[in-house]
């Protein structure tokens, strides 16, 4: 029978009981765990000099060495312990291989916290002889805590994606699951390893099994300052929308000036993209775009100095921009699949074949706010329409960028008239051109259908970007 797996990494941090998974692993029969090989400190255990040949030095010049010496090492099977802290060179060659076993070890994130502030205090980081143990209390740090689960979560988050996106599944590990001789044994059989543990190695000692708060001199503070973390997420706001990629080849570069433009869809783009071409005294269609990543990175290395921004539309007027544009007509660039849909299963009241010739004001309204009590279901998966990036949260967009780099700028359309020549000037232009204002919606603006009603529906569907970007009541340009 073919072996899945040709090693493995346990994907860790301080004080989760790593040192005890990997003393239970070594017990097997042709299984090695050789440490913490990519400490920034040391290599495989602190007091080692070397492992498998290779030094500190040795590892800093070449990490996949290591990772494959590690591989091709004597024994059925080995592996190694990784933190969050170390060297990160290595993490994403092991995320990628399939081959490689993916052992998450995971432990409540107090006791860790706790634990490696007693191992702080108190010098002792493995426990063999219960005789030796040495006992201390020490102070609950808000602040400090705060710190090491942003990291840690974070790290954990990288690694979720990472074999979500390569579609492999991990092992995971409890810390209370250590000693739990079944668990252990169907790891093993995980692995693909012929041995077993008849018994647990019990040559590692717990070192702090009493109660947490026992553990600490400020028991009070610490409760309180935890009863602030969301666990269940009540004030979550729910994010159903599929997660973007960064859409590199819609960026825009001037011809000559150091600014790059980040388009969100649904927003002034014509707009922006005229200024930009006025900048330089040239046609919209001699800017720089319909870049890859690798064309686009070469821009941002031949134009230091430069500046990149995005621009953010209020949701409401963002809504009704896309409705009237993509959804309402059906000529050139509208979504007429999706208008069919929309009007047919969905009963939005849009006019037949997009005749526009007898739609009154009250209609667009009708038609515009049921397209609006369709976007909330849009965005939460609960209909087979797509979430375009047209009607996508603008929060998602920017998330989806970050991936590839993130703008020095985010600003609003309302300030569009100050913030791009003050923009301009600042990477050499004296007397830069104003932007013009977007035209207003056809074939009936947005200022002559406004109400609360809309504003509520645009908030319902909209939460996040109205919370994350401080948007209020939308008011006319």
């Amino acid at each position: 029978m073919t072996r899945r797996f040709d090693y493995f990494i346990v994907l860790a941090d301080m004080r989760t009981g790593s040192n005890l998974l990997e003393s239970q692993l070594n017990t097997l029969d042709g299984v090695t765990c050789y440490g913490e090989a990519f400490n920034p400190y040391f290599v495989g255990l602190p007091k080692l000099e070397e492992v498998l040949g290779f030094s500190l030095e040795d590892r800093e010049r070449d990490p996949l060495a290591l990772i494959d010496a590690i591989r091709n090492a004597p024994g059925e099977m080995n592996g190694f312990r990784f933190f969050s802290d170390h060297d990160a060179r290595a993490l994403t060659p092991a995320l990628d291989d399939p081959r490689c076993a993916k052992i998450i070890l995971m432990r409540n994130p107090l006791d860790s916290y706790i634990s490696w502030k007693i191992a702080l205090e108190t010098k002792q980081w493995r426990l063999v002889n219960i005789k030796q143990r040495r006992d201390a209390q020490v102070t609950f740090d808000a602040d400090e805590f705060a710190d090491q689960l942003d990291q840690r979560k974070a790290f954990q988050q990288t690694v979720l994606k990472h074999l979500q996106t390569t579609g492999q599944a991990p092992f995971y590990i409890d810390y209370d699951d250590l000693n739990d001789l079944e668990v252990l044994n169907g790891l093993a059989a995980w692995l693909g390893v012929g041995s077993r543990l008849d018994e647990l190695n019990q040559h590692l000692k717990r070192q702090n099994p009493a109660p947490a708060q026992s553990k600490v001199t400020n028991p009070d503070e610490m409760e309180r300052a935890l009863s602030q973390y969301d666990r269940f997420k009540l004030h979550n706001i729910p994010n159903f929308e599929p997660r973007r990629g960064p859409s590199v080849s819609r960026y825009v570069g001037a011809l000559h000036t150091p600014l790059m433009y980040l388009p969100v869809r649904g927003g002034p783009e014509a707009e922006i993209i005229q200024w930009l071409a006025d900048l330089d005294g040239v046609n919209p269609g001699d800017l720089i775009t319909g870049r890859n990543q690798k064309q686009t990175r070469q821009w941002m290395q031949s134009h230091p100095g430069h500046r990149k921004f995005t621009v953010l539309r209020h949701p409401l007027a963002r809504a009704h921009a896309v409705f009237c544009n993509r959804i309402l007509h059906t000529g050139p660039g509208a979504y007429v699949t999706i208008r069919n849909m929309l009007s047919r299963r969905y009963k939005v009241p849009l006019p037949a074949k997009g005749d526009l010739g007898t739609y009154t004001l009250d209609q667009h309204y009708e038609a515009f706010s049921a397209y609006l009590r369709m976007l909330r279901s849009i965005l939460a998966g609960q209909t087979p329409i797509r979430v375009d990036g047209e009607w996508c949260g603008q929060a998602q967009t920017l998330e989806g960028m970050s991936s590839f780099t993130t703008p020095d700028l985010i600003l609003r359309e309302d300030e569009l008239a100050a913030a791009l020549p003050e923009l301009a000037r600042k990477v050499g232009h004296k007397a830069p051109p104003m932007p013009v204002k977007a035209k207003p919606d056809a074939p009936f603006s947005l200022e002559q259908i406004y109400d609360a009603q809309l504003e509520a529906l645009t908030t319902e569907a909209y939460q996040r970007d109205y919370v994350l970007y401080g948007f209020g009541n939308w008011k006319p340009l």
